[in-house]
């Protein structure tokens, strides 16, 4: 489980992220909606320990996210940051492996969880010795996945994953993603601009408004009962894009 309680964090005078209460249950998968700069990707690296609050506590399965827990929360995190964010000049197969080495597993254990995770998303085996910049985008975003499910962790963040792919590409990543999440059965968090992407993967969205949680539901909720005229516009919103979309 994932645990935030009273957390703030400021730059300046800005109030960034100012949330009381949120929790993602074990194998549950949360989407953290808003405009740009309501604190979507400010909390999600609090989670991670890039960031600190300035009040407040973070917990994963209990252990608070503190400089003295940093080491060994973070081989339970997976995080796919944006755009990927792959080793340049190392291979598909290095930046997936970087941390198995970096926790000393034998090469077996590498080898054989490198096959697990290829065959997993789907990634082609021959792609494993390109560079980055030899790769399409979606698969370097295969990539990016199997760096952060390397170590098995507990809890998958994701900020923005699929945000740069055209929509062919997107599509195809959007539907292995969901299975992956279903077969893995981890808890998620994934950040996302998209209502419909939000839709799409979460079991509850979080929707941000000015660093603070203007409603948390399902989308059901959201669209049916909107706690505001800010989830209101929101979604009426998507809803004329949708509709513009299908036109």
């Amino acid at each position: 489980m994932l645990e935030l309680q009273g957390i703030t964090k400021s730059y300046g005078d800005r109030l960034a992220v100012r949330v009381a209460e949120l929790r993602a249950r074990a194998g549950e998968t949360v989407a953290v909606i808003g405009a740009s700069g309501s604190g979507k990707s400010t909390l999600l690296r609090m989670i991670v320990g890039l960031v600190r609050p300035d009040r407040g506590t973070i917990r994963v399965d209990g252990q608070e996210v503190i400089p003295a827990h940093l080491a060994a929360i973070r081989i339970r995190l997976g995080y796919v940051i944006q755009e990927g964010g792959l080793f340049p000049h190392l291979t598909a197969r290095e930046n997936v492996t970087i941390m198995a080495k970096h926790e000393s597993w034998e090469r077996a254990r590498i080898e054989a969880r490198l096959d697990e995770l290829v065959e997993l998303t789907h990634f082609p085996r021959s792609g494993l010795d390109r560079y980055p910049l030899q790769l399409s985008g979606g698969q370097r975003q295969r990539v990016s996945l199997m760096r952060a499910l390397m170590l098995d962790p507990d809890v998958l963040l994701l900020d923005e994953p699929l945000g740069s792919l055209d929509p062919l590409i997107r599509a195809e990543l959007q539907r292995d993603l969901r299975e992956i999440f279903r077969e893995l059965g981890k808890t998620v968090v994934l950040v996302t601009h998209d209502l419909a992407e939000a839709r799409y993967f979460a079991d509850r969205i979080v929707l941000l408004h000015a660093g603070e949680i203007a409603q948390l539901g399902t989308f059901d909720d959201l669209a049916t009962r909107p706690a505001s005229g800010v989830v209101e516009q929101f979604v009426r919103a998507y809803r004329t894009m949708a509709s513009g979309e299908d036109a």
